[in-house]
């Protein structure tokens, strides 16, 4: 039997108390799956994670922006420009950014090579760690099958994806008059249902297999809303969350550690510097 081989994950670091002065630096950032364009899109946690987080690279990991949603109906709050601008910033000064279009921001495929704003635009990165182990960066769409095979189903899927989101907006406004943390309903939902668990595993093992085949060390992506590292027969699959239910990112330190860090909780204690750089948000935007 040719049996598969999932490592263990790795540890989470989840901020419970705001962080110390000043800003944490990487050496490389990913982040996947913000949905801009959508309800369910923690567009305010992840500004206040970019605001506390800089790095030499930042790849945005596809289904960035929610083509999907703004055809049925347009939905674009400040919050939502505050996060391209703060990403455009970031490139101005000097992080590198490479766009990775996935299955919702599809129509960025057109524009494949090209640069908007200093962002590179690819349908997939090869990433060097800082020990020379060379990653596959892609979104995930096109190794699920769904979404290959049979784009109405993944269509019809994603409307009642957007429903439960909605019931999980309003139950996180409770929590937050709580005083508690970031909840997913609908993530809950996925790991408790087999169908879904045997999709994500399915999934796993064909990113991990194309990393393979290409002679990678491992692969980074995103797309089914699950952060996570682990070992898949010998390849180190990285799975950036997102910003809908994980409220995750992927982070390479300069050491070549990588690690997921959570950010479920705004932190309103902003780094010294953060009163300038409000004053250049509004003079930017």
């Amino acid at each position: 039997m040719n049996a598969r081989h999932h490592g263990t994950e790795t540890d989470v670091l989840s901020f419970g108390t705001p962080p110390a002065p000043g800003v944490q630096r990487y050496r490389s950032i990913w982040i996947s799956d913000i949905h801009l364009g959508t309800p369910g899109c923690q567009a305010e946690y992840l500004l206040d994670f970019l605001r506390h987080h800089e790095s030499d690279q930042l790849y945005l990991v596809g289904d960035i922006i929610d083509g999907w949603q703004l055809k049925r109906g347009w939905y674009w709050p400040q919050a939502h420009n505050d996060v391209v601008q703060k990403v455009l910033r970031k490139a101005r000064r000097g992080t590198k950014v490479t766009y990775i279009a996935g299955n919702h921001d599809e129509v960025l495929r057109q524009f494949l090579g090209l640069a908007f704003g200093d962002i590179e635009i690819c349908d997939e990165a090869v990433h060097t760690m800082a020990d020379g182990r060379k990653f596959l960066v892609v979104h995930g769409d096109l190794y699920d099958a769904v979404v290959q095979q049979a784009k109405w189903l993944a269509l019809l899927g994603d409307q009642l994806y957007v429903l439960i989101l909605k019931l999980n907006h309003w139950f996180n406004r409770a929590r937050a008059r709580l005083d508690l943390g970031y909840w997913s309903l609908s993530q809950y939902l996925k790991h408790k249902a087999k169908n879904a668990v045997n999709f994500m595993t399915a999934f796993e093992d064909a990113v991990a297999r194309e990393a393979r085949q290409r002679g990678f060390h491992g692969v980074i992506c995103g797309h089914i809303h699950k952060a996570q590292i682990k070992s898949i027969d010998g390849i180190l699959y990285c799975n950036d969350g997102d910003w809908v239910e994980s409220l995750s990112a992927l982070v390479e330190t300069y050491e070549g550690e990588l690690k997921i860090v959570q950010w479920q909780r705004l932190h309103r204690t902003a780094p010294s510097n953060s009163i300038i750089e409000r004053q250049e948000e509004y003079i930017e935007a």
